[in-house]
């Protein structure tokens, strides 16, 4: 049973499941439920997936910023009196994830970074914007939606693209200010810093985050391991949901606290 729950700070997420707390984060425009293929994890973990500001069922969200949305879970966990997690956050969600490290090092067991980057050039990231929200403003939501799929997805099956769009919810009023704080990423000093089991995943025909970016990321974080899932884009957890799954259970049972 999944079930729907609020902070006492306001931050929806779901909870299901029992065991050593597991944190998925999701991506830009995605909401919570968009972890859906990964609810089997309860059978061996205390899942805790919120919604982050402006997305989703967060929709009174004050600021926007990685900053604020990596406060939002370390304030969500400290509630829930969860001491430490494995943390593991898609594109935007990974990029949360490592401002968690930074913020609070000790609340994090593992990493887990799928299809993220960690550095966004500034005049890139500038014109990148202009660009998205030109498109924002001149095309009708459900364009932008089939575009964001073709983008993100690279097996174009009406099942894969009707998945993605259940899942992919843009907030109108949020968007562009979520996409504004990817941008303003720089977390080229912190990855060296990174000192917990880590996990980097990439699509080997991701167009958003390409899969060199995770390769550079692996070589600055000691220690970590890198996968590279074939035939699928910046969604691996929904294109090859089986192995992603594998994978992911086979790096956390390495890496579980002894009872």
């Amino acid at each position: 049973m999944v079930n729907v729950f609020k902070s006492c700070s306001g931050i929806p997420y779901l909870r299901l499941g029992a065991g050593e707390p597991l944190v998925f984060i999701h991506g830009l425009g995605e909401i919570k439920e968009g972890w859906s293929n990964q609810f089997e994890f309860a059978d061996q973990y205390d899942l805790i997936i919120p919604d982050l500001r402006g997305h989703g069922e967060y929709d009174s969200p004050g600021e926007i910023s990685i900053q604020h949305f990596a406060q939002d879970i370390i304030s969500l966990l400290k509630g829930l009196n969860i001491e430490n997690a494995h943390i593991c956050g898609l594109s935007m969600g990974g990029m949360v994830a490592q401002e968690i490290f930074r913020q609070a090092p000790e609340i994090c067991r593992s990493l887990m970074l799928v299809s993220t980057y960690h550095y966004a050039p500034k005049r890139l990231g500038d014109l990148f914007l202009k660009y998205r929200k030109a498109r924002a403003e001149s095309l009708p939501l459900h364009v932008q939606k089939d575009i964001a799929a073709k983008v993100c997805l690279y097996s174009w099956t009406d099942k894969n693209f009707e998945e993605f769009s259940k899942f992919y919810k843009p907030n109108k009023e949020f968007y562009l200010k979520s996409m504004k704080a990817c941008l303003e990423v720089n977390n080229i000093c912190l990855l060296p810093q990174i000192n917990v089991p880590t996990l980097i995943i990439g699509g080997q025909y991701d167009s958003v985050t390409p899969v060199w970016i995770q390769l550079l990321m692996h070589k600055q974080i000691k220690h970590s391991e890198f996968v590279i899932f074939k035939n699928t884009g910046h969604i691996a957890k929904l294109e090859a949901k089986d192995a992603f799954n594998q994978v992911l259970r086979s790096f956390l049972s390495k890496h579980k606290t002894a009872s």
